[in-house]
């Protein structure tokens, strides 16, 4: 994969919400039921989505920018750095040119080592060289790996909320278990490694690339990691302030409204909103709603009207 940052096309500097943004662009232009027609638009989404896996987790990005993990969020190989090998300084530490002809510096008395030290940082696949020959001109790739499948799995927020363990049918017929991720978004597409199509020959099976639906609630709207909703404030709480019971995705909890509390009015109830990828969650903010008490309507429009000096 190409570097992750030129995949989503953001700065190495860019905010997390920056990603997130340009990662949401992304993954809605390529997604596959919207470019049927398209072969290569899988190709793609599943870029795109591979480069957020790397740069839409803190740790993940940070081994990245220290070099720790390459494009693929594989650990890169060390070791060679330094080794002076047959030759003695860093520059020359191997000739792999000469040495994987068989013509490399060889110890006393002995034959070429090319073969050897190739089968030792490669495997015998290097000094077998499969079926077409050995040495460096016989080496061959591994197995071809299986397709990837896409999948989508609805959620409620309640189920984003607690995180919940759910049970999925994959194209196929294949019934696994996933974990709401935490942090996830509408349209997030996460990798179930191991869960695509098999390889033929036995090699290593493609991936099952499932994107999160999140399901309109009735009650709440997203916004991050925090949530809005509004909230019913009976009139006498609303003028002489007092208790005011508020839902969550997660139950229902007690807060005070002051005095003279009129409607459009927001307050913000923290850590009730949906869990971030850190584990902090984000906030609940309720906006009032004076209700006026069942046959209340007249009575007040009189007394507006007796206030204003107008006539019954």
């Amino acid at each position: 994969m190409r570097n992750p940052y030129d995949v989503l096309g953001v700065a190495k500097g860019a905010s997390e919400a920056d990603i997130k943004k340009a990662y949401r662009r992304l993954a809605k232009t390529h997604h596959p039921d919207r470019n049927k027609d398209d072969a290569a638009a899988k190709d793609r989404f599943a870029e795109a989505n591979a480069a957020y896996e790397i740069l839409g987790d803190a740790d993940k990005r940070g081994q990245f920018d220290r070099g720790e993990i390459d494009n693929d969020g594989k650990p890169r190989a060390t070791g060679f750095e330094g080794f002076s090998g047959f030759g003695g300084g860093r520059g020359n530490a191997f000739d792999f040119e000469n040495m994987a002809r068989g013509r490399g510096p060889h110890p006393a008395g002995g034959g070429g080592i090319g073969d050897d030290i190739f089968s030792t940082l490669f495997g015998e696949a290097f000094r077998a060289g499969g079926a077409g020959g050995g040495g460096a001109g016989g080496f061959q790739r591994g197995p071809a790996r299986g397709e990837d499948i896409a999948a989508e799995l609805s959620v409620t927020l309640e189920q984003v909320a607690g995180e919940e363990k759910l049970r999925l049918t994959l194209p196929g017929g294949r019934d696994v278990d996933v974990v709401v991720p935490r942090g996830v978004v509408d349209g997030q597409t996460i990798r179930l490694r191991g869960l695509g199509h098999p390889a033929p020959a036995r090699g290593e099976p493609g991936d099952a690339l499932l994107t999160i639906r999140i399901l309109p609630h009735p009650r709440f709207t997203v916004e991050g990691a925090d949530l809005r909703a509004e909230v019913e404030l009976p009139l006498a709480d609303a003028v002489l302030g007092g208790p005011l019971r508020v839902g969550t995705l997660t139950g229902t909890v007690e807060m005070r409204v002051p005095p003279m509390t009129g409607s459009g009015r927001t307050f913000r109830l923290r850590g009730k909103g949906l869990p971030r990828k850190d584990g902090s969650r984000g906030d609940l903010l309720a906006k009032t709603a004076v209700s006026l008490p069942a046959g209340e309507d007249a009575a007040l429009t009189a007394w507006a009207k007796g206030v204003r000096g107008e006539g019954a």
